[in-house]
């Protein structure tokens, strides 16, 4: 019965989790991105730093278009298209690249909440570029891409 279950559902775990996490982002930032058009004061845009990186005082068009690429991710993560993974790769590391500086302020100045949402920023980006490079990941795109 356990094979049978895992020929209907060749998705690794890994790259569930991760085409999820991306659509959730995409998702995210649609709504925020809407809040913030329709009210423009009621949320700080510092709500989504984390996800678009700083790019967010570019204006709105940033917010749809951090969206659509987080919802194009997560839907060629979940057909199989290895360009959607390797892309996946290197935002996750984009993001490791720019939150280490962050994190290294946050250590030697001894704030705690900083240290402890920029090391769980770099920990998820890691997770998520290690769950894509894995041979188990790299395999099931080869096979379906």
């Amino acid at each position: 019965m356990k094979t049978e279950e895992k020929s209907l559902n060749p998705i690794p775990d890994g790259v569930r989790a991760i085409a999820v996490l991306f659509a959730a982002c995409g998702i995210y930032l649609a709504i925020t991105g809407l809040v913030i058009l329709l009210r423009p004061d009621a949320i700080p845009l510092s709500f989504v730093t984390p996800l678009l990186l700083g790019l967010e005082s570019e204006g709105l068009y940033i917010f749809l278009l951090g969206a659509l690429i987080a919802g194009a991710i997560a839907w060629g993560l979940w057909k199989f298209n290895n360009i959607a993974r390797r892309i996946a790769q290197v935002i996750a590391i984009a993001g490791i690249v720019i939150l280490v500086p962050y994190v290294s302020v946050a250590t030697v100045r001894a704030k705690l909440e900083p240290l402890v949402l920029g090391g769980l920023g770099v920990i998820v980006r890691v997770i998520v570029v290690w769950n894509l490079s894995r041979e188990e990941a790299s395999e099931a795109f080869q096979r379906r891409g």
